[in-house]
């Protein structure tokens, strides 16, 4: 099963509204549809509503045909309105809503999800246990995965495969963790200062030796650590769509410059 467009990148829009501003929102979307991107992934909660609203008026502008928009609510899941975020994206339907995360509630979703304007459900930063709890009412996961942290283990990726559940990865650079730009502290105006509570995520000692290692076969190779961690998630195996976020048009050719560099040995050599 296969229900996201290819190619295999789809575009994050986390930064919409909250670090760049609707100008430089539209010229990177422009840029992702004119390279193909199809799939363009926000969530209600992403800058207080501002990045469905941004990305809501590119629609109305661009009027974009064959893509997939997919957004995502907060619990409780018991009872759901989507209204807002109709509303800011200017839509009467919603291709794929994913549940943000887990919560109890997720188990008495199914009433409160029927009947919805919604073609696909979801579920985000769901761990293995917590997808089997609810079963396999979703067409699509959605998970942190990258060299540093992931929430995507071999057992996700056979349970989701045996249950035809497609697997939407994000943070192919952990923040910009991989980057090395945080080694002599936090950058101002990165998501780690905008939003502190995401250090704790990254910043321990397993993903540290993680980046240690990157940071050496790095300097052996001389490829960028932004290159071979991109490309090391962007060809995964069992994984349907990477999420790529950015504020320029240049990210994304980072990105794609990357999924044309295959290397499985090297690949291999990251995570040994």
């Amino acid at each position: 099963m296969n229900p996201l467009p290819h190619p295999l990148i789809g575009l994050g829009c986390v930064t919409f509204g909250r670090e760049i501003d609707e100008a430089a929102s539209f010229a990177l979307l422009d840029y992702a549809l004119e390279r193909g991107v199809r799939h363009f992934d926000t969530a209600a909660a992403y800058g207080g509503g501002a990045s469905e609203t941004i990305l809501g008026k590119w629609l109305t502008s661009r009027k974009p045909e064959g893509i997939t928009i997919a957004t995502k609510i907060l619990p409780p899941y018991d009872r759901i309105d989507i209204t807002p975020s109709l509303k800011r994206l200017g839509v009467e339907q919603i291709d794929l809503l994913y549940l943000h995360q887990w919560h109890a509630t997720a188990l008495q979703a199914d009433s409160a999800l029927k009947g919805l304007p919604v073609k696909q459900f979801g579920a985000s930063n769901f761990t293995l246990e917590q997808l089997k709890t609810v079963g396999p009412r979703f067409s699509v996961v959605q998970n942190n995965h990258n060299l540093a942290v992931s929430d995507v283990s071999p057992e996700f990726r056979d349970y989701c495969a045996a249950n035809e559940i497609a697997i939407v990865t994000y943070s192919p650079l952990g923040a910009g963790f991989l980057t090395s730009k945080h080694q002599t502290g936090v950058q101002l105006g990165s998501r780690f200062d905008i939003i502190p509570g995401h250090q704790d995520v990254y910043f321990h000692e397993a993903a540290y030796q993680r980046l240690a290692r990157l940071e050496a076969v790095s300097k052996r190779t001389g490829h960028s650590q932004a290159h071979l961690a991109l490309a090391w998630a962007l060809h995964q195996p069992g994984i349907t769509s990477v999420l790529v976020g950015g504020r320029t048009p240049a990210h994304l050719d980072q990105a794609f410059a990357a999924l044309a560099f295959d290397e499985p040995a090297l690949f291999s050599e990251l995570t040994s």
